[in-house]
């Protein structure tokens, strides 16, 4: 369950990131299972999994319209379903993947797990169940009353959370806009609310030390978050993305192989790019003006195409020192373990990225050769 959240969390974009992987570490640590193998199954399902999803996100309608701007007028163009069935699948799958992963791998290498001094665990701040209990009554009101003022901004007609011209509330709306800032709002009066119930609140100078306690620690990651989004401006600056990729594209133009074998070398192209440009979007504006021409030339369909993109683009997520998120996961990890760092993370991550990507590929290629369709009227293959 924990890592199926981590795939549904994809539908608020980077909120899964912020909010569900230290949740996932607290949550192992309360029923005394390494915190460490909770971190790694909530990361794996909202990192490693990213580019697929259940439900449909605002991210697959920009792909969509990055593909069909590629495809040139040519062919049929895709719609935001063009995966859908693809996408339902493997986040039903892969979900199944990373929790035997962290079952059968993680959790043994780690071995028990002993709190290091100075570490709160949930038995530790829950020492009165009275008090518990009161607080949880207080920050269910306080969640019921957030939602409750989001609803009134969001479901009437004409409300300021919709779309100002068709009244859409999923896709580029002033609510999908605003899902971080509601989702923080929603734990932050909800952990307020909880502190006044338990007596542990008793006016705005305590959550002011709540939060500055938690922002204390985030001074190396703020560090490098600033040398991570200089190296990448640079990078980009010298415009070798576009290099790269039409490097790599001529070769495998020229490679004169079958269809299953390019889709090979093609995921293994982005896999690579992942670790020096981790962000779905940017590479995909990159790369779909190369690669969804040349692939149509080479009689592979674009809604084939895209869905080798999400297997590719996923997994190395991760793994990727480059991740903008990957300090914070760092961060998180030296809550329960001191010594833990970047490598500490990568380590724990292999695991699940080597089996997902494995299981993903194979996965692809029997969909692609049995001609299952990927989503609504869109077959693997070129019309």
């Amino acid at each position: 369950l924990m890592v199926f959240v981590g795939v549904l969390s994809s539908v608020a974009s980077d909120a899964g990131y912020l909010i569900l992987i230290p949740l996932a570490a607290a949550a192992f640590a309360s029923v005394g299972r390494h915190p460490l193998a909770g971190l790694g199954s909530g990361f794996a399902g909202v990192a490693a999994i990213f580019m697929v999803n259940i439900s449909l996100t605002p991210i697959d309608a920009m792909i969509t319209e990055i593909a069909n701007e590629a495809m040139g007028g040519q062919g049929q163009p895709l719609t935001i379903v063009s995966n859908y069935y693809f996408m339902v699948v493997s986040s039903i799958i892969l979900a199944l993947v990373a929790s035997l992963v962290t079952e059968k791998i993680v959790e043994p290498r780690l071995g028990p797990w002993t709190p290091e001094s100075g570490v709160v665990v949930a038995d530790e701040v829950m020492a009165d169940p009275a008090a518990d209990k009161k607080g949880s009554r207080y920050a269910l009101f306080g969640l019921l009353t957030i939602v409750a003022i989001v609803a009134l901004a969001t479901f009437p007609p004409g409300a300021p959370l919709r779309d100002p011209e068709d009244g859409a509330i999923i896709g580029q709306t002033p609510f999908m806009d605003s899902l971080l800032f509601i989702i923080m709002l929603i734990f932050l009066v909800s952990g307020i609310c909880y502190g006044v119930g338990a007596g542990t609140i008793k006016g705005s100078n305590d959550v002011i030390k709540a939060i500055t306690k938690t922002f204390a620690g985030l001074g190396g990651m703020v560090l490098m978050l600033l040398m991570i989004s200089q190296f990448i401006a640079y990078f980009n600056w010298t415009n070798l993305p576009t290099v790269i990729a039409g490097s790599l594209a001529e070769i495998l133009e020229q490679a004169n192989i079958g269809a299953v074998p390019l889709l090979i070398g093609f995921m293994l192209v982005i896999v690579v790019l992942d670790f020096i440009m981790p962000g779905s979007l940017p590479k995909w504006a990159i790369f779909a003006p190369i690669f969804v021409p040349l692939f149509m030339r080479l009689g592979v369909a674009p809604q084939t195409l895209l869905a080798a993109y999400r297997v590719a683009d996923s997994p190395v997520n991760a793994l990727t020192p480059l991740m903008v998120y990957l300090p914070f996961i760092a961060t998180i990890a030296q809550r329960y373990q001191k010594k833990a760092g970047i490598g500490t993370v990568v380590a724990l991550m292999l695991p699940y990225s080597g089996a997902i990507l494995v299981v993903w590929v194979v996965m692809f290629i029997a969909w692609f050769l049995l001609g299952i369709p990927l989503g609504p009227g869109y077959p693997p293959s070129v019309p």
